[in-house]
């Protein structure tokens, strides 16, 4: 792979190949590309984010390549916001820039700029790592582009000219791509954090509520994921086996997430025996044994870029220890209290605040809660939170931890509608380490987390596909794991 301009790296080319190079290709097809299925569903999300910026000029990235060592780059991956409002996924399409143009005082027209493929004469064909048709595949042209989006296009190269042709108030989302965010810095003559900040904030809370084609994928994402845990248990004999079984397990999964869908949607926790107590361990370099449990928390990205967000914690063995269908059965029932609590009117902390109650509670009939639970779970308290240090909840979408920058009153400390996604997932986790707790809960960690979308009446569980008592986590694993020939047809 050539990313780089070093000396090291650098071709020189003959005019004979030169000339060899550029001719006797097929044609590039006529026929235009259908739009994407997100498409209709962009053009009314820009015309809600439109409404909210009479008579200025919005400009969005979808960021550019990174590096991940010398001159390789990680896969690319389009900004969120601009995913969103372009319909596009997948890895389409590194440095291109959505700008909404103003049209007088209401409305916007949209264009989406972008480095369109080149005739096959230009010497871009064969010497741009970035963009060259034999590096990285035949790209698109601008009538192309502009089909599959259903979007005006053009070339990158003049975006800037455009911006400095005609000065207007003009907001950046700045973190999708610096180097856009400075040209517009320049264009401007400085940076404009008042508007920048209210284009990150609104384009972040546009995703608030979901659509139907987001809610659609989102099932697809939670389905899709449900069939990967199901592998993952197939393969748990020989993730014992194998030796650092936590990367077999996580390897499963990543499998059927890049043949089912884009990638996975987040860095796979695949947490065994004590690693589970460990909130963020994505190290996965651990054993698999007989007699721990697994707690498996992973989501797939299907290619509109929706992921699922699930955790089930499971018996390596197929069956659970009295020890450990103890704690199981405590988380359970809190995310059961959480289930009930998500219903439209309900703040949305109340999840939270139902799961931790019954935390706090069994954690005082266990008897290592030093104090009363209700005292615990007072301002001036929080011991429970020992042994479930995170939050219950967190919205779900385009990214696993989606309108991350929507604002505190409207998120954390705002109301639950019918539209929202979110998860529900207590926890509770009790380090081999941890000498407060009887000897025989040490080393057990257990979260179960499902993704829910909150209804008229209440909410609907999108990862219903899995199952979640204890009883049924054993049921369903001792089917998924029979040998084939002894199944039911």
């Amino acid at each position: 792979m050539a990313k780089s301009e070093s000396a090291n790296r650098v071709n020189t080319y003959s005019e004979a190949f030169k000339q060899f190079i550029c001719a006797d290709w097929a044609p590039y097809p006529a026929e235009l590309p259908a739009p994407l299925p997100a498409t209709a569903w962009a053009a009314k999300r820009r015309a809600a984010l439109s409404a909210l910026f009479p008579g200025e000029r919005l400009v969005l990235a979808a960021g550019g390549l990174k590096a991940r060592n010398n001159d390789c780059d990680y896969r690319f991956r389009p900004d969120s916001a601009f995913a969103h409002l372009t319909g596009l996924g997948t890895d389409r399409e590194p440095n291109a820039v959505l700008v909404l143009e103003p049209t007088g005082q209401s409305g916007h027209t949209a264009t989406l700029y972008f480095h369109p493929r080149v005739p096959r004469t230009d010497p871009e064909l064969y010497s741009s790592a970035h963009f060259g048709e034999m590096w990285v595949g035949q790209r698109m042209s601008l009538d192309e582009m502009s089909a599959l989006a259903a979007l005006p296009c053009a070339v990158i190269e003049t975006l800037a000219d455009v911006l400095r042709a005609t000065p207007k108030p003009t907001a950046v989302l700045r973190e999708a791509d610096p180097e856009v965010a400075a040209l517009v810095d320049d264009v401007r003559g400085g940076p404009d954090d008042d508007r920048d900040d209210a284009l990150k904030v609104a384009a972040s809370e546009l995703r608030l509520i979901k659509d139907e084609f987001e809610l659609a994928e989102l099932r697809k994402a939670c389905d899709l994921t449900a069939e990967a845990f199901e592998a993952v248990v197939r393969e748990l004999g020989q993730a014992q086996a194998a030796g650092r079984g936590e990367r077999w397990v996580e390897g499963v999964f990543g499998l059927h997430a890049r043949h089912a869908g884009n990638a996975v949607g987040y860095d796979t926790i695949a947490a065994a025996g004590d690693h589970a107590c460990t909130l963020h361990w994505i190290r996965n370099d651990g054993d698999v044994r007989g007699g721990d449990l697994l707690l498996m928390d992973a989501g797939i990205e299907v290619d509109s870029l929706y992921t699922a967000d699930i955790t089930r914690t499971l018996p390596v063995s197929g069956k659970f220890s009295p020890a450990q269908r103890k704690v199981y059965d405590a988380v359970r029932a809190a995310q059961q209290a959480g289930f009930d609590a998500a219903k439209p009117g309900a703040h949305y902390m109340d999840v939270h605040k139902a799961a931790v109650k019954v935390l706090a509670e069994t954690f005082e009939a266990w008897g290592i809660l030093p104090v009363p639970a209700a005292q615990s779970l007072g301002e001036d308290g929080g011991e429970w939170r020992r042994w479930m240090v995170h939050n219950t909840s967190h919205m779900l979408g385009l990214d696993v931890h989606d309108c991350a920058h929507a604002l505190r009153e409207n998120y954390r400390d705002g109301v639950l509608k019918p539209g929202m996604v979110l998860t529900v997932e207590p926890g509770a986790y009790f380090k081999s380490t941890d000498l407060a707790v009887p000897e025989e809960l040490r080393g057990i960690g257990v979260r179960i987390e499902d993704d829910i979308v909150i209804t008229e009446t209440g909410c609907e569980i999108l990862s219903d596909a899995l199952p979640r008592d204890a009883d049924d986590v054993e049921a369903w694993m001792a089917v998924v794991r029979r040998p084939a020939e002894g199944r039911t047809p």
